[in-house]
Order: structure tokens, then C-alpha cells, then sequence
């Protein structure tokens, strides 16, 4: 492996996107192009007891107005998650199941003539009293049927009876959205029996799965095409109605199709996490060692999905206890089907690590102390060792760059003037997965490589990392290699979300690469003309574009030279298969150290430090791997300070459907954000010995913060945001 992969290279797709050139889905230019807009329930629970779309349908330009009288049927009902997002198929009947439900769809020539005409459209209700958040909740909690599974060891009960020092709380995260800067949007093209999608996806192998089952077609007559994803964070990770809706608007209308969602339909047609209620119990010794781990969750689901996508992870593993319960439960609530949202594992972190700050003042131990006392050397579930966890170090070097030795850890000790001072930590912790994923090596006479692999590129830095991770296989220049994706005509890609991507995508790009460069080695050394004729084909590397024998650096000869004297393209194909080395549910780790202040006057809490220590195994790219951090970290200081949607429970409506109303963290809300990788490469993490980055970051910061505000002010806040209200 050469120095290609860990190096901060700029993004390869930087250029394009700066000066425009990127074609996101929306940005593709159809001939004859038709436009749909939505038409959503302005109720949450009940039934449409009369539609009428007369006026809509005789505005100016409109081509038709569908709604569940004109008997729009689909092949096969959704099956919730993999890779829809939700069961419910909509325009099916007169049922209002959620808040903007789709109740019609509207088509017309240009996108003004179909937003004015879906306001024309008359919708006539019998409403009836929605639940809207958990405290309305009618019904006992259920079993989720996708996501949280329970986890158990020893006896939990017992041990917390047992124990002498005890801590209890109540922790509460509200229900989030995603607003990626580009909106979900479905551009759908017939020819014939054919269909092309061009999609805002995480995953175009599950659109197009999707696609022929909803609209009974067959697999080979679909194609998903994505180059550009503005963002997803798991909102574009599932296949949500909207999408198979368009496509068969469209062979209904016979003219291609674009739906853009606007940013108020963002928060009912695409997911969102779920308000989420967790009680944890903590059992220790004096000396501050875990006997027993309680850990509790009630999480919202829509009423026609049993779906958890808030786990509790930690409890089980982060930490080495011999008692531990932990497990979570949904309520349904008129409010559509919750969905991965980045870092889901971020709302049981908050409440864990919460209560174990708590746990560090009541026995008197520093907070880090505290974990290091209760850290886990082996796998809690199995008992495997973790020689590969690093987690240690993050606290170390974090809790160095940070000054944590200097801190006073007395509560409200640190004053300046108006402000109370805090500082608190927290550690970061979340699972990643290795999928299957195929990826295929392109080399020409020109010396130049192509890589595909059906990935999407959501803005990680996906496309410059696999550039990367190919010319190092490869040992060519990176600026010599072309990666190419986002298409279903490329060889098969998982979903870009679970923390997969750096260690799926890796693994077959790489082994391709190293394919085509065996393939060229061994024509070289058949060859009488090569420099390299008859030698032992081990023996040859390849570095900067050039094979040459390891022994005698001098005798070798150029990618071009070779290819370009056989005139032949040669193509290999590499996978992630059943023999990568670690079958899914492995854990990246971190530590995250806040300072806050806090104004006495208004109650608000403003970070002015934040330092991330992060064990992710390798690092391909400093550059990109420090911007997903920093996003990361944002995205969990918006988590504990600013964001959550609001409803109006008694008409069951989002009140906050849009950015003015939804708050996240802006330039000024953010401080200077130090990162730091441990950068140890995870055999268990695919070849390269990379582990998921983009989750794990999100993960600890909002704990970390609230530890801050307590330290501070002496005043625990259990439920986010932690906005000013909370702190007079």
C-alpha cells in the first residue's frame, strides 16, 4: 500500500460542484417534460369523506389530477424498511393514517402550473382527535418489528437492588428532521417498458428494487441514476412513496415526470427521527464500578409501522458491566414512519452518558476516571478481546488537546461576569457495517484507469476516497484514475448509510484494482518485448503509474507502454463477499470534551470549545475524514441546542416545516472544532483497515454539552434541546 490513501487530497468532484457543472436529479433536462406536486392531508387522523379536483384539473396546464378514486393499484404492497421506508401505499383508499399524508398528486406542464393547481384541489375530512406526541400516546408500547432488539446479561434487577450508589433519570429527545440542502427529488423517463429513474438516493440498487416490484416491471428494465446527492443523513436512504408515485404518474400521463418535494413536504414524506423517551438505572460500587445498566426506550412509530430506529447500544457494549437490560419499545402516534436519521444511536447516547456524569459527581470520580474505570477490554456480548478498540487513547489525547488535567471539577467554580463556565466530556461510540458491495477495474493503452461501482456519493467524500484507495491498489498517479458511480448499470452497491461506505466500498474497489494490476503483470511477463519478460510475477510492483521488479527498480516499464503495445482494455471486477473479515456490527469509538457558557441573564447556552479524539481505524483521507467529523459534531450540537420540530397536537400539524422555524447550528453557533484520529488501522474493518466515521461523531456531543451546562450551573437539563428556558 503506497501513500496514496490517508492523504488530505481535495475532493475530485470539488470542481464540479463549485462551478455548477454537478447535475443533482432535479438538474437533468427531459424533452417534454411534466411537473407533479403533492397535494398533503391537512389532518392527522380520520378519513377524506369527499375530493374534489374539478377546479385543479381545468387550471391552466394541468395533465391530471390522481387521487385514490382513479384507482391507482400497484404490483405489490411496500414492506416496511429494506428498502422502503414504510408499509403505508398512499392514494389507496380514504384513510388518513399521519399528518401530510399524500392525498393527491397533481401533473401539469410547468412546476407553477402544478403547485397552484395542487391548492385548487378541494379535500373534504372527518377528522378525529390525533396523538401527536408520546404524552398523547393511546395504547400500550409495542415491539418493533424493524430495528431495536433487547439486549440482556446477568441479572439487572438484582444487582441494582444490591447496589450501594444508584442512579436514576428520565431523558427525553424530541422528533428531529433531516434538511439536506437538496431536496428529494424523482425524475421518471419511460421508453417503452423501460425506466429510467433520476433519483436523490443513498441507495440506487434499492430504488431500482423498488421500482419493479411496485410497478411490476422486470429488475433489467429499471435504472437508477444518481452522480450527485446534495446530502441524505438516512432520509434518502429507503425508497419512500414519492418516488414510485412519480414513476407511475408518469407511464399514467405518458410523458416524463420531475417531483420536487418542497422543504415542508421534507418533513412528512421522508422520514425523520422519532421523539424518544429513556429511563436509565445505573448500579455501582463507591468506587464508581458498573454492577448494574438499566436502559429503557420508548420511541414513536407512525400507526402503520412498528419501526425503531432510536437503539440502545451503549448500554450493552461501551461499557464492561455484568448486569445490564437494555432494550426499547414504540408507541404509534399520527405522525409518518420514522427513519434512519444520522447517528442513530445519538438519543441513548445522550441519556447514558448523562447518567454517568451523574454517576461521576455522586461518587466523587472524574468523569473520565469514571469510564476508565468501567472500560471494556472485551466484547460484552461474546467475550472476545478488542485489540482494535482504541478508545482509551481518544480520551487520553482528547482530554489533552482539550486541558481536562486543569479543569476544577467543582460545580458553578469558573464565573466570568455574566457567564457560568463549564467544561464536560462524554464518549462517542457507534456501530458500522460491511455490506456487499462490486466494484470493476477499467485500464486503457492510454495509462489511464476507470473505477465503477454503483455507489452514491452523498457528499462524504466517497468519490475522492475510492480515487484514492484505486491508485494505491493500482499504483498509479490518483489524477490518472476516474472513479465512477452513481448508476444501477455499474456493478451492484448497498445503501450509502449504516457507517458502511469507507469499508464496503473500499474493499471491492481495492480488490479490483489489484485484479486489473495482476491481469497487466502477467501480460507484461509473457510478453518477449516487456522489460519485465520472464520474470517472477510477485516480484513486480507498481508505483506512480510504472511496473518495475522490486530487486532492480531500473527494469520496468509504464502502464501505457504495456497496454498500449497490446492495444487491449483490460477489465477486472472486485467485491465485498462473504469473505470480508467481519460479518456486520462492529464499533467505531471517540471522546468528545465541551466547554460552555452560560448567561446568567438569558439562559443561553453558548459552546466555546469542542475537541473530538476519534478511532474510526484507518483514516483514506485526512481532509474529508476531518470535514465529516467536524459535520458530524455539528450535527450533534444542534442536537442539544437548537433542533426539534414542534406540533400543534390538538390539529396535528408540523409547525415548524421549514428552516426559519427549525433551527440548526449556523457559523456563529459553532466554535473551532479540534479533531483528532487515532488513525490505527482495524483489520475487522475490510482490507484497508477503515471503520464507519460520519456516525460515530454525532454520537457524544450532545452529552458532553449537557455535562458542560450541569458543570456550569449545577442544573441537570434530561430533556433536549437544552434551550434557555430550561436554564433560568
Amino acid at each position: 500500500m503506497t501513500e496514496i490513501v490517508g492523504m488530505p487530497l481535495d475532493r475530485v468532484d470539488g470542481p464540479a460542484k463549485v462551478t455548477g457543472s454537478a447535475r443533482y436529479a432535479a438538474d437533468h433536462r427531459i424533452p417534454n417534460l411534466a411537473y407533479g406536486a403533492l397535494v398533503k392531508s391537512t389532518i392527522a387522523r380520520g378519513r377524506v369523506i369527499h375530493i374534489d379536483p374539478g377546479a385543479a384539473e381545468a387550471a391552466a396546464g394541468v395533465l391530471r389530477v390522481v387521487t385514490a378514486q382513479d384507482g391507482l393499484r400497484f404490483a405489490q404492497a411496500a414492506e416496511p424498511i429494506h428498502p422502503y421506508g414504510q408499509r403505508l401505499v398512499p392514494l389507496q383508499d380514504d384513510v388518513i393514517h399521519h399528518t401530510g399524508q399524500d392525498v393527491a398528486y397533481v401533473v401539469a406542464d410547468t412546476l407553477e402550473q402544478a403547485r397552484h393547481a395542487a391548492t385548487l384541489v378541494r379535500v373534504e375530512y372527518a377528522a378525529e382527535p390525533p396523538a401527536m406526541v408520546l404524552a398523547d400516546a393511546q395504547g400500550q408500547p409495542e415491539t418493533a418489528t424493524f430495528g431495536q432488539r433487547s439486549r440482556s446479561r446477568g441479572n439487572a434487577a438484582a444487582a441494582l437492588a444490591a447496589a450501594p450508589v444508584r442512579v436514576s433519570g428520565r431523558f427525553s429527545t424530541p422528533m428531529t428532521h433531516h434538511n439536506p440542502i437538496e431536496p428529494s427529488a424523482s425524475v421518471a423517463v419511460w421508453d417503452g417498458d423501460r425506466l429510467t429513474m433520476y433519483e436523490t438516493t443513498q441507495a440506487a440498487f434499492f430504488v431500482r428494487q423498488c421500482m419493479a416490484e411496485m410497478l411490476g416491471i422486470p429488475l433489467e428494465n429499471v435504472r437508477v441514476i444518481a452522480p450527485f446527492v446534495g446530502g441524505g443523513f438516512g432520509c434518502k436512504g429507503y425508497t419512500f412513496p414519492h418516488t414510485y408515485l412519480t414513476a407511475a404518474i408518469a407511464r399514467l400521463v405518458g410523458r416524463p415526470v420531475k417531483l420536487v418535494l418542497t422543504r415542508a413536504d421534507q418533513y412528512t414524506a421522508v422520514g425523520h427521527r422519532s421523539e424518544s423517551v429513556h429511563t436509565v438505572e445505573l448500579g455501582a460500587t463507591q468506587e464508581g464500578r458498573l454492577t448494574a445498566i438499566v436502559h429503557r426506550s420508548v420511541n414513536q412509530t407512525s400507526p402503520t409501522d412498528l419501526i425503531n430506529l432510536n437503539p440502545v447500544e451503549g448500554a450493552a457494549s461501551l461499557y464492561a458491566c455484568p448486569n445490564v437490560e437494555a432494550g426499547g419499545q414504540v408507541t404509534r402516534l399520527n405522525i409518518g414512519a420514522p427513519t434512519a436519521m444520522r447517528a442513530p444511536a445519538g438519543p441513548a447516547d445522550f441519556a447514558l452518558e448523562s447518567a454517568l456524569d451523574e454517576l461521576s459527581y455522586r461518587v466523587g470520580v472524574d468523569p473520565v476516571e469514571l469510564r476508565l474505570r468501567n472500560y471494556a477490554e472485551t466484547d460484552q456480548a461474546t467475550g472476545a478481546p478488542l485489540p482494535h478498540k482504541f478508545l482509551r487513547e481518544c480520551y487520553a489525547r482528547a482530554g489533552e488537546g482539550f486541558g481536562w488535567s486543569r479543569r476544577d471539577p467543582a460545580v458553578g467554580a469558573r464565573q466570568d461576569g455574566e457567564f457560568m463556565v463549564g467544561q464536560g466530556m462524554a464518549s462517542s461510540y457507534h456501530s458500522f457495517f460491511i455490506f456487499p458491495n462490486a466494484a470493476r477495474a477499467l485500464l486503457g493503452p492510454d495509462g489511464h484507469a476507470r473505477i465503477q461501482c454503483g455507489t452514491v456519493e452523498i457528499g462524504t467524500g466517497t468519490a475522492t476516497v475510492m480515487t484514492q484507495v484505486a491508485a494505491a491498489a493500482l499504483g498509479m498517479a490518483v489524477d490518472t484514475v476516474h472513479f465512477e458511480l452513481g448508476d444501477t448499470t455499474l456493478p451492484m452497491a448497498n445503501v450509502a448509510a449504516g457507517s458502511s461506505t469507507a469499508a464496503s466500498v473500499s474493499y471491492a474497489v481495492h480488490r479490483a484494482g489489484e485484479a486489473a494490476r495482476e491481469q497487466v503483470v502477467r501480460l507484461a511477463v509473457a510478453d518477449p518485448r516487456s522489460a519485465l519478460h520472464g520474470v517472477a510475477p510477485a516480484d513486480v510492483v507498481a508505483t506512480d503509474g510504472r511496473l518495475f521488479l522490486a530487486s532492480q527498480p531500473d527494469r520496468g516499464e509504464s502502464y501505457r507502454e504495456i497496454l498500449g503495445r497490446h492495444g487491449q482494455l483490460v477489465t477486472a471486477e472486485g467485491s465485498t463477499g462473504p469473505d470480508a473479515p467481519r460479518a456486520p456490527g462492529g464499533h467505531s469509538y471517540g471522546a468528545v470534551f465541551a466547554e460552555v457558557r452560560v448567561s446568567r441573564v438569558t439562559g443561553e447556552a453558548r459552546v466555546s470549545r469542542l475537541v473530538a479524539a476519534i478511532d474510526c481505524g484507518r483514516v483514506l483521507n485526512h481532509k474529508t475524514a476531518r470535514s465529516q467529523a467536524i459535520g458530524g459534531i455539528i450535527w450533534g450540537l444542534g442536537f442539544a441546542l437548537t433542533e426539534h420540530s414542534l406540533v400543534d397536537r390538538r390539529l396535528g400539524r408540523i409547525l415548524t416545516p421549514n428552516l426559519s422555524g427549525y433551527l440548526v447550528p449556523v457559523e456563529a453557533d459553532v466554535p473551532d472544532i479540534e479533531t483528532i484520529f487515532i488513525d490505527q488501522p482495524d483489520p475487522t474493518g475490510g482490507f484497508l483497515g477503515a471503520r464507519g466515521l460520519g456516525e460515530v461523531t454525532a454520537t457524544g456531543t450532545a452529552s458532553a454539552i449537557g455535562n458542560a451546562i450541569y458543570h456550569a450551573t449545577g442544573r441537570r437539563v434530561r430533556d433536549l434541546p437544552m434551550t434557555p428556558d430550561k436554564l433560568l
